[in-house]
């Protein structure tokens, strides 16, 4: 891999990475046109690659909202109550990961690790965020929701719960999230950042998993200096799709991103049936 397409990888990676457009369909066609489909070692290993530089998301959203995190430490220390109690809705939000992912690795693995599903995944979100979205504009007139200090117990186990369907590649961790936290009645930039915030725990331990896994055949495959470079572009590019990306939502809503993921979906698609993707390529 080369300096440029580590950057190019890191870019796609860190604007689309929390936003909900699904990082996954995005990266399958980005490795596609950077010529990664030659082999299945190349593609799993870009695969790992893109799991690994979400620690530069990751950092992202820790510079961002390096204040909810210090508050939050603080009420683990006994020291914030208001950071205590946000803290427990995250862990509260995690626990059906925990408990669902390693029950549903192996079939999610073998049966939708494929360009097709993610496809099916990228429409599927699509037509939900439509519909979310003409809900959260009445919701939006009205000035209705809770605000991220009113996080009840039970809403934030419905947005973990909403946030496992994103199991299903294609599918978006964010939107889940964010879609899940309106439905149950937050406000847009509250449920954006409880996504974020949420992010942090869910992505990190998923980054953990596949750099254990197969970061040194990833290693091998590309090298170092492309990690870097990765690592760099997706750092600087989340910060800006995060900041931007908040003030849209609250103001304009999810159905641009819907409408967005509809193209993304038929692209996709086309190439499939053009045979110019392999629909034999695993996306790990």
């Amino acid at each position: 891999m080369s300096w440029w397409q580590a950057l190019v990888l890191g870019i796609v990676e860190g604007l689309t990475e929390y936003l909900p457009v699904s990082s996954t369909g995005h990266l399958i066609l980005t490795g596609w046109l950077l010529g990664f489909d030659k082999t299945q070692d190349m593609w799993n290993a870009a695969f790992t690659f893109n799991i690994v530089i979400q620690l530069g998301a990751i950092a992202a959203v820790l510079g961002l909202y390096s204040e909810r995190v210090k508050q939050m430490l603080l009420g683990l220390m006994g020291r914030d109550m208001a950071g205590l109690r946000l803290a427990m809705m995250l862990i509260i939000a995690v626990l059906p990961a925990v408990v669902l992912g390693p029950l549903l690795h192996a079939p999610i693995r073998d049966h939708l690790h494929r360009p097709w599903p993610v496809v099916g995944a990228l429409f599927a979100g699509a037509c939900l965020m439509l519909g979310v979205s003409y809900a959260q504009r009445i919701r939006h007139m009205k000035k209705i929701g809770c605000d991220l200090d009113h996080v009840t117990w039970t809403m934030a186990l419905l947005i973990g719960f909403g946030q496992c369907i994103a199991m299903w590649p294609g599918t978006s961790r964010s939107m889940m999230a964010i879609v899940t936290a309106l439905l149950v009645g937050m406000r847009p930039r509250a449920a954006a950042e409880f996504s974020f915030l949420l992010g942090l725990v869910t992505l990190s331990a998923a980054t953990v998993y596949e750099a254990q896994a197969s970061g040194a055949q990833m290693i091998a495959e590309f090298g170092v200096g492309a990690l870097v470079w990765g690592f760099a572009a997706a750092t600087l590019s989340a910060g800006l799709a995060v900041r931007w990306f908040v003030s849209f939502l609250t103001h304009r809503g999810l159905a641009a991103f819907g409408w967005y993921r509809l193209v993304i979906a038929v692209v996709l698609a086309v190439l499939l049936l053009a045979g110019a993707l392999e629909e034999t390529l695993a996306t790990r």
